[in-house]
């Protein structure tokens, strides 16, 4: 378990609040002006505050895993499973260059949750997506583009049934037009902005949650 304060610089044209290690001299001075500062508060790290109950959370929503085709980027891969093992996604298979958890550098943004959370590496993705099809999972990619339907009033009325595996492709070219074919739904996230999509571990992050906990 891992303790932290809340210092507080006390120059007053500063007065800069920061969080350090309780047991770290670098709070001593404050990183913007360098006065001196003070303890305000101390406190446990998040980590040590999770509820009793946040184990039972995981019988939430339907049975959710994920399917991640030649998703590049170590610090998404790393990111989305941190939320899967936040929302008790079952199983992370992880198909073509995606990185898996054998990299060293995936833990900084996995932080730990590489070790809590199943994964599978499949070089052939589409021949993993239809072989998920097969044993009866039902596959949805979040996709856009002109036959995509809208997420939520699609996704959320059909929560019940069998497992269903989220399906996230390449962050530039998407889905792979073969792993499409084996997917039962394709569903974009409403974008009201400039932009056409979002970062692929934030869109992974709100379509899991609204899933397992909506």
């Amino acid at each position: 378990m891992s303790s932290f304060v809340t210092r507080q610089c006390t120059r007053a044209d500063c007065r800069l609040r920061f969080p350090v290690a309780a047991d770290s001299p670098l709070g001593e001075r404050c990183p913007h002006c360098g006065g001196e500062t003070v303890i305000d508060v101390r406190y446990d790290s998040l980590d040590a505050r999770v509820p009793e109950t946040a184990a039972a959370a995981r019988g939430a929503g339907p049975a959710v895993a994920a399917l991640l085709d030649n998703v590049r980027s170590l610090p998404n891969v790393g990111s989305m499973f941190r939320t899967a093992d936040g929302a008790g996604v079952s199983h992370m298979h992880l198909a073509g260059f995606t990185p898996t958890p054998a990299h060293p550098k995936l833990a900084k943004t996995a932080l730990g949750a590489e070790a809590t959370v199943p994964w599978t590496l499949h070089r052939d993705g589409a021949a993993a997506a239809a072989w998920l099809r097969d044993a009866g999972h039902r596959l949805w990619a979040l996709e856009g583009g002109p036959g995509a339907e809208d997420f939520f009033p699609r996704a959320l009325s059909e929560r019940t049934g069998p497992p269903i595996v989220l399906v996230l492709g390449h962050e530039v070219s998407g889905v792979d037009p073969k792993i499409l074919g084996c997917c039962e739904r394709v569903l974009r996230l409403p974008m009201l902005g400039l932009k056409g999509s979002l970062n692929v571990s934030v869109a992974f992050g709100i379509a899991v949650y609204a899933l397992r906990f909506a």
